[in-house]
């Protein structure tokens, strides 16, 4: 712990976005394979909001909208600046855990094959799902975190905190699909691994759901659970 305040007091910078200010800090967090950094916006505690986030090239800095990852991470860094404080755990797990070539290998062999890239990560001898969320975990209990809103949808990341003696209370991360594949995305992610997607966000694709998110027709506002912020 002593460690972590050290790197954070020496980070804390001012950063604008949308308009708004914010204070954050930086942690690093090591690791080869798991590893990343965790931004901590304001002054976090316990029972705060925290995304994990696997780094995605394609839907986080080109806007792909062929995936969820781009519109994710938007929504949760809307919903933690609205409250003044939260955690945003960064980590590199391009591809889930597979890496950005292999990522763009699945692709092209979903598109020759009309595979999802679930079983097309398959056919190419890779894992579908490499990630571990174990790293992350640890860093949010050196923090000192015994219990946070978890922004998510995916039931392993809510398992690897809880394994860390963490309590979760899930805020699930909705976001609506922006095309064909993004829809078929999603319904993959829902049927095989398990994520909390209800079918009703699937209903509009493509221009139709595009649309609706920009002129901020439909969002997903997390429950309140009075004022945890310090």
């Amino acid at each position: 712990m002593t460690t972590a305040a050290s790197s954070l007091a020496e980070t804390g910078h001012r950063l604008t976005r949308k308009g708004r200010e914010m204070q954050v800090r930086v942690l690093r967090i090591p690791d080869d394979v798991d590893g990343g950094h965790a931004l901590l916006i304001g002054e976090v505690s316990n029972g705060c909001l925290v995304r994990i986030h696997s780094r995605c090239l394609y839907g986080d800095a080109l806007q792909s909208e062929d995936c969820d990852c781009g519109p994710e991470l938007e929504r949760a860094m809307d919903l933690i600046q609205a409250e003044g404080a939260g955690i945003l755990v960064y980590l590199e797990q391009e591809g889930r855990g597979a890496g950005l070539i292999n990522k763009a290998r699945g692709l092209r062999t979903s598109e020759l094959c009309d595979l999802d890239t679930f079983d097309s990560y398959v056919k190419l001898g890779v894992s579908p799902d490499s990630r571990s969320y174990k790293r992350a975990a640890d860093t949010l209990a050196q923090l000192g975190l015994t219990s946070v809103r978890l922004l998510t949808n995916n039931p392993d990341k809510v398992r690897a905190l809880r394994q860390a003696d963490i309590e979760v209370e899930v805020e699930p991360l909705h976001t609506l699909p922006r095309s064909e594949r993004a829809r078929k995305y999603l319904e993959a992610k829902r049927i095989r691994r398990g994520h909390m997607i209800p079918i009703e966000t699937m209903m509009a694709v493509g221009a139709v759901g595009a649309q609706l998110v920009r002129e901020r027709r439909w969002r997903w506002v997390p429950k309140r659970r009075g004022n945890r912020i310090r």
